[in-house]
């Protein structure tokens, strides 16, 4: 061997090694990205594998199911989220009406608390014995709402504010917590089953309802039936609903906007047991030294509150059917309250936030109605126009115009 043959011998090893390092720099990322597109090409498949094998049905058994449900028994733990996209409305609780009559001033009142549940995130835990009991808890990070129907009593507690509501309104029916947990008192809907139930009243021949194959929730085989709107217009684009394959109750409820984005509401249960929860779940007795709150029932005079649904409503029509039904009705205050919200009227008397809350919702539209200002949230929209008239319902703004001129 030359003398340098050695030295170029190890040199072309050191380059050799060199080339191959350099290589596997490149090469090993490519190999990664193969890897990766090969898996996410897999992921279908696995998470087809992961569905439960169920027997086919169709999405009127499967409507049929929901309803032949009996299960009266369970307890587990909720999330709802809630997405409306309304600003925040910080500040503007003072300007809300008081209560008055027997439950009057009580931060641990129902029929206002519960509505804390139409924003945000929130994380419940439910328990239901049949129809004469049901136990409700919203949960925050260092306090806890609760409400109890046990026989003729309802109990609520607000752990913040120490306060408890008590109510005898359950012995005629009417106030109890809707049969099973998930309809509190004023008929808000907090399971995804009092979910369900709601837009099943929907489904008629301008809705699209069909079995979308199943799926694993809170460790329960399920069904998913899928509920869309037929007509343009709507501000809803799908519900999806998955039922208990075992008993067909609704474990969750996914409302999905037309516009796309993420979901209005998702509820849902994490932890569900369909077995029967201690008698000791519905036992209540107020802490020492919490401020108690008798509500005597006069509260609304005994009548319902006037709004679309109330039996009091005056000057309310429907305008279309189905999911592009929009509701009219004369505006509280008539022009007056018009005038205030177009900007048009006196608003000296108006507090700064409400200006500011109503300001970001509104748009100015004009039509053969005429003008007004239309209020959006993801869902929900209303159009009240300069002359005192509102035009409301789950439809888009130009849904809320064409109305306005049809009624002309």
């Amino acid at each position: 061997m030359a003398p340098n043959d050695s030295a170029h011998t190890t040199e072309e090893a050191r380059d050799l090694v060199a080339g191959r390092r350099k290589a596997a720099r490149y090469l090993v990322p490519v190999g990664v990205a193969g890897v990766a597109a090969a898996t996410i090409g897999l992921v279908p498949a696995l998470a087809a594998s992961g569905d439960p094998d169920l027997p086919k049905i169709s999405a009127q058994q499967l409507i049929e199911k929901i309803a032949a449900s009996d299960a009266q028994q369970l307890s587990g733990t909720v999330k709802i989220n809630t997405d409306l996209g309304l600003p925040s409305v910080d500040g503007l609780a003072s300007l809300g009406p008081k209560r008055t009559g027997g439950g009057g001033g009580s931060s641990a009142s129902p029929d206002s608390k519960l509505m804390e549940l139409a924003s945000g995130k929130h994380t419940l835990r439910v328990a239901s014995d049949g129809p004469d009991r049901q136990k409700l808890s919203v949960l925050d990070k260092a306090s806890e709402y609760s409400v109890i129907h046990n026989g003729a009593d309802v109990w609520a507690y607000d752990s913040a504010s120490n306060q408890v509501y008590h109510s005898k309104r359950a012995a005629d029916g009417k106030k109890e917590l809707g049969g099973h947990p998930g309809k509190a008192p004023g008929d808000v809907p907090t399971t995804p089953k009092a979910m369900a139930e709601q837009a099943l009243k929907a489904v008629d021949p301008t809705t699209s309802v069909t079995v979308d194959g199943t799926l694993h929730v809170a460790g329960r085989d399920a069904y998913q039936l899928v509920i869309k709107p037929k007509q343009s217009g709507s501000t809803i684009g799908a519900i999806r609903i998955a039922v208990d394959a075992k008993n067909g109750v609704p474990l969750k409820f996914v409302l999905a906007p037309a516009g796309g984005g993420k979901a209005v509401i998702d509820a849902g249960f994490t932890k569900v047991d369909f077995g029967k929860p201690s008698a000791s779940t519905f036992d209540f007795t107020a802490p020492k030294g919490a401020k108690v709150t008798q509500d005597d029932g006069k509260a609304h005079g005994g009548k319902a509150p006037n709004g679309p649904r109330g039996q009091e409503s005056k000057g309310l029509n429907v305008i279309g059917k189905g999911w592009t039904a929009v509701y009219r009705l004369d505006a509280p205050g008539g022009k007056d309250t018009a005038g205030l919200v177009s900007g048009k009227g006196d608003m000296s008397k108006v507090p700064p936030e409400a200006q500011k809350f109503m300001n970001s919702l509104g748009d100015h539209v004009t039509g053969k109605f005429g003008s007004g200002t239309v209020f959006k949230t993801r869902l929900i929209n209303a159009l009240m126009t300069d002359d005192g008239k509102v035009y409301v319902g789950a439809v888009s703004k130009d849904a809320l115009v064409n109305a306005a001129n049809a009624a002309k």
